[in-house]
């Protein structure tokens, strides 16, 4: 079993509370607009910390964390980006990729907007954990966790508190 926190959106802002609701997660992945490497760094000094870079990231974290990330969790095949759309409007480049790796967890940010949604067609779950920071026209800053044992998600529990 492995439990994952799972944020995205921060730019250079991490809440300590957040930080906190991750604080028995084995793992934390991050999906894009980081901000810089500080606050990936911040992130990675609590937990080993998968990401991928956004559209506000520079060099610091593009040099770093790459676009997109494939990987298994347990048995769990993830795919995450920062831009992806979501079920029925995936970016062309996701499609694609979804399609060819057919992954069981396909997870994006960008929206500020938390999603959950299972995508019957694809045969997999989409997470966007909304935004975690400061910048942006989100009202809440959000985050996830769940656990991965063997092939399920599970457990899956939303944080949530005011942007102010």
């Amino acid at each position: 079993m492995k439990r994952i926190g799972l944020l995205s959106d921060t730019h250079t802002f991490i809440d300590e509370k957040i930080l906190d609701f991750f604080k028995d997660c084995d793992e934390i992945w991050h999906a894009g607009d980081i901000g810089n490497i500080e606050t990936a760094d911040t992130i990675s000094d609590l937990k080993p910390l998968k990401a991928v870079y956004g559209n506000i990231d520079g060099q610091d974290v593009r040099t770093v964390y790459p676009k997109i990330q494939s990987f298994d969790c347990e048995e769990v095949k993830v795919l995450m980006t920062h831009i992806g759309g979501y079920p029925g409007k995936y970016e062309k480049e996701m499609k694609v990729l979804i399609e060819k790796m057919k992954p069981n967890l396909f997870i994006s940010g960008h929206s500020h907007i938390l999603k959950v949604i299972y995508d019957n067609k694809n045969e997999l779950l989409h997470i966007n954990p909304g935004a975690a920071g400061k910048s942006g026209m989100h009202k809440v800053k959000t985050a996830v966790r769940f656990n991965i044992i063997g092939k399920e998600i599970k457990e899956l529990e939303v944080f949530e508190i005011n942007r102010n």
